[in-house]
């Protein structure tokens, strides 16, 4: 626990919540001058016993739980960033899930223009792989720069796809429908997966493999076949990554190499001298 870093967050917080937005009157007795809300009036606010808040904010709450994090950072009106802050400074490690449940649907318009200083092919997904940016160099891999509107679907159930994603039963369809499967678990609510997931069941082939599953959820550093719009059969490398303020959305920089032999394998990992 980082004591002085927590109670520096949750006082910038506090005082940024006008009493008034909430139906309560501002504190008016004599030494208190501290903007926003106090914190008598969160343990108020949030129903919990006096001083839950204060020891919270102290310090003085060792392993504080989980439903008392998430009330506080949804009353403070925390966002991403500062929830994370909120479980390292409390308790020492990440938090298990977003604050928000729909975060990763939207990235920093940003992004776009990041994306067109890119050389490799590059995109980026949202926490249900339908595409929010992409770059010229990812459009023309595709037959007539046609791009899908959501990655994972087209993966999986595209027709198109099996021939563009070179050895697709072998070299794709088993590292990418277990990615599917995992998301699914972790948010079976979402329309977008459960469609995805009902379609490749309906698919011979993908169910098949879907149904068999293995733990693979991760796609950094792979390398994996593919038939190049324009360049013909190649190799690409998938370099994945995760824009901070969009927890779940996905950022991937996939280098293209044209031939018969795979290239990023034999590269050394990068690490600080």
């Amino acid at each position: 626990m980082d004591k002085t870093a927590l109670r520096f967050l949750l006082r910038e917080r506090r005082a940024l919540i006008a009493p008034e937005s909430h139906g309560l009157s501002r504190p008016t007795r004599q030494g208190r001058r501290a903007p926003g809300l106090s914190q008598a009036q969160i343990d108020q606010l949030l129903h919990r016993a006096p001083d839950t808040y204060g020891r919270l904010e102290s310090g003085r709450y060792l392993n504080p739980p989980v439903d008392l994090l998430e009330d506080v950072a949804r009353l403070l009106g925390m966002n991403e960033h500062e929830w994370v802050a909120l479980w390292r400074y409390a308790l020492g490690q990440d938090p298990p899930h977003p604050l928000n449940a729909r975060a990763g649907e939207a990235v920093p318009g940003v992004w776009q223009q990041a994306l067109d200083g890119i050389s490799h092919m590059a995109y980026i997904s949202d926490r249900s792989w339908k595409l929010l940016a992409h770059n010229e160099p990812f459009a023309a891999m595709f037959p007539g720069g046609r791009v899908p509107g959501n990655a994972m679907r087209w993966m999986t159930v595209d027709p198109e796809a099996r021939s563009v994603l070179r050895h697709w039963e072998t070299a794709w369809a088993p590292l990418v429908l277990p990615q599917l499967r995992a998301a699914i678990a972790a948010d079976p609510g979402d329309p977008t997966l459960c469609g995805i997931e009902k379609e490749v069941l309906l698919d011979p082939l993908a169910s098949r493999i879907y149904e068999s599953a293995s733990a693979y959820v991760h796609p950094d550093g792979g390398e994996r076949p593919v038939r190049h719009a324009v360049h013909g059969d190649g190799w690409i490398t998938v370099c994945a990554a995760q824009p901070m303020a969009a927890p779940r959305a996905r950022l991937l920089i996939l280098p293209f190499r044209a031939g018969e032999r795979r290239g990023a394998s034999r590269l050394r990992p990068l690490r600080a001298r």
